[in-house]
């Protein structure tokens, strides 16, 4: 099978923002993994541990101190293929001999049929078995909230293929157009594209509709607004993750943020404060 505009696509939007694999594995399966402070693209070549050649679509390798400490193999499956079932485990296997850390394979399918398909587990023999982990439209993350869809465009785009024609459609799709006036011209053009070619007419209507409202200034003052509540959020997530605690006054106050300026400010201070009232000095 050739490579298709959509396999490129999706890959191309992990390979953007490798974080995309990562909020996929936390929002779909509820796997934290281990803590880590980078995460990037390797080579996804196989091949120089074993004779034949071997490819995964995408690698994303996350490391703290630098050091590996989870693997993920990114494949993207339009269709059902076999052969699949003996490189998946191949890959598996090389990249745990590579890189000494935990591993999975996640496929992305644009359909519900093709992602259970290449959930079920692979028997190797007793006691061997690798059970990818396959994300369908079914569910694919909704993104409903323009401050969810600036934080995570890539994810944006994904949802909006997954739900933009379905009940939630027109709030997916506001989201993904906040997301897009947020991002530099080129990737927002490449981004708004590839969405508006896959929707069904209806919904691809709505999103021109969206992307033709207003001039450039009104688009920017769309995302302005809600950009001040991305970082909000995001601000609450490393206090989080720091196990830095946070009173209910504290949280709402955060998240009552519109200052993006002061939003930044909150940003990089989440990242040294003790306390959280350290935060606001």
């Amino acid at each position: 099978m050739g490579v298709t505009l959509e396999h490129e696509m999706w890959i191309e939007l992990c390979e953007n923002n490798p974080e995309l694999v990562h909020e996929l594995l936390f929002r779909v399966f509820g796997i934290a993994g281990p803590a880590f402070d980078d995460v990037r693209i390797e080579s996804a070549n196989m091949s120089d541990c074993v004779p034949t050649e071997y490819e995964a679509d995408s690698l994303v390798l996350h490391r703290a101190d630098g050091a590996a400490v989870l693997a993920v193999i990114v494949e993207m499956q339009r269709r059902k293929d076999e052969r699949k079932k003996g490189s998946w485990p191949v890959y598996a296997a090389t990249t745990w001999a590579r890189y000494g850390c935990e591993v999975v394979v996640l496929v992305l399918a644009p359909s519900n049929t093709i992602a259970q398909w290449a959930a079920e587990p692979i028997d190797l023999g007793p006691g061997s078995r690798v059970t990818p982990l396959a994300v369908g439209p079914e569910l694919m993350p909704l993104i409903t909230k323009p401050a969810d869809a600036i934080a995570m465009p890539e994810l944006a785009v994904l949802s909006a293929l997954a739900h933009g024609a379905g009940p939630s459609g027109r709030d997916v799709l506001v989201a993904l157009f906040a997301s897009l006036c947020n991002l530099d011209d080129h990737r927002a053009r490449i981004y708004s594209d590839y969405v508006q070619a896959a929707l069904p007419e209806a919904a691809r209507k709505h999103l021109e509709e969206l992307m033709a409202v207003g001039t450039y200034e009104y688009r920017s003052d769309f995302a302005r607004k809600h950009q001040a509540e991305a970082r909000a959020e995001y601000v609450l997530k490393i206090l989080s993750r720091r196990e830095i605690t946070v009173s209910e006054e504290a949280r709402e106050r955060i998240l009552a943020c519109r200052d993006p300026e002061l939003a930044d400010v909150w940003f990089d201070r989440a990242f040294e404060v003790a306390t959280v009232d350290e935060l606001f000095d």
